[in-house]
């Protein structure tokens, strides 16, 4: 019995400790995370972002290479380049 108190304590604090480190499943991107993200994925010259049709959503202008593509960014981070 003397053991097992201690470890039922540990058990809820390790608990309690995990459940305050969750990220927010309701974040969404803004426009300067876009742009970020944009730039890690090789895109240069990104400008002209503004929300996009759906919630959460951004499009916007950006250079591919040597050519100027329309860009849209979905809330979950995915890129569309057209």
């Amino acid at each position: 019995m003397k053991r097992f108190l201690p470890a039922l304590a540990l058990i809820a604090l390790a608990g309690s400790a995990s459940a305050q480190t969750k990220p927010n499943p309701g974040a969404t991107l803004g426009a300067a995370d876009t742009k970020v993200r944009l730039q890690t994925l090789g895109y240069k010259n990104v400008h002209d972002l503004r929300p996009g049709l759906m919630p959460g959503e951004w499009q916007g202008r950006a250079r591919q290479g040597n050519v100027d593509k329309s860009v849209t960014v979905s809330p979950k981070g995915s890129v569309v380049a057209r």
